[in-house]
């Protein structure tokens, strides 16, 4: 009988230590999730603090330009255009710019390299024709065009860019460089459709069209020619 007693008495002291484990854990749970919490909720506006003043930051060291045109607009001269552009090049050139001595230009000198894409317009202009620019043959009309010629040849400045530039040491640069090298760099892409023969392929375009345009009106004989009338 006593064994039995003693034997209860253990079994509920073991009980008891259990549940005393057991709501010792729990509160300790929750007092570590309470303080996660408390934590993040602390850091939070911290973290948020950051963000914003390197935001701030980037901002003042990479400002965004602001272009303000000046409302004042002055036109200085309206011409009559009669000109029919036929064909249009669009030319990429890689332009090499360099200043000061080769020697020292690691010091005092400049380097670009300047990627032009640029747009070369061609076509006939026919304000420059005359009444005696068109003549009857018979029942065949002869035609003598102007010559054809450039109208635009210009950089398209959102596809052009500067692909590297190198400064010496002891130099903070040339301000006109980039200017100098954009003005040779319109004039390559000019001369590089000029070779490519564009004036050729305008004044064909330009035939082809106008005899279109004369079928058009019920003439259906026409001649261009190159010489002066008779």
């Amino acid at each position: 009988m006593k064994e039995t007693r003693a034997w209860i008495l253990v079994i509920g002291i073991l009980a008891i230590a259990a549940w005393l484990s057991y709501s010792i854990v729990s509160s300790v749970r929750g007092l570590v999730s309470t303080v996660e919490d408390t934590t993040e909720n602390a850091l939070g506006p911290v973290g948020e603090l950051t963000g914003g003043l390197a935001t701030q930051v980037s901002q003042v060291l990479n400002p965004t330009p602001t272009i303000l045109p000046n409302p004042i607009t002055i036109i200085r001269e309206v011409r009559t255009l009669a000109r029919l552009e036929t064909i249009q090049y669009s030319v990429e050139k890689v332009v090499t710019a360099e200043s000061g001595d080769e020697r020292l230009r690691f010091l005092v000198g400049e380097e670009m390299i300047f990627v032009a894409h640029g747009v070369v317009v061609a076509g006939v202009d026919l304000a420059k024709m005359d009444v005696d620019d068109l003549w009857w043959q018979g029942d065949v009309l002869s035609v003598r065009l102007p010559p054809a010629e450039i109208f635009i040849a210009t950089l398209d400045n959102d596809k052009s860019y500067v692909y590297d530039r190198q400064r010496g040491l002891f130099t903070r640069g040339d301000i006109h460089l980039e200017t100098e090298t954009r003005r040779v760099a319109e004039d390559a892409v000019e001369q590089a459709a000029l070779e490519d023969g564009i004036l050729d392929l305008a004044q064909v375009n330009a035939e082809s069209y106008l005899l279109r345009l004369f079928h058009t009106t019920g003439i259906d004989n026409v001649v261009f020619v190159q010489e002066a009338a008779e």
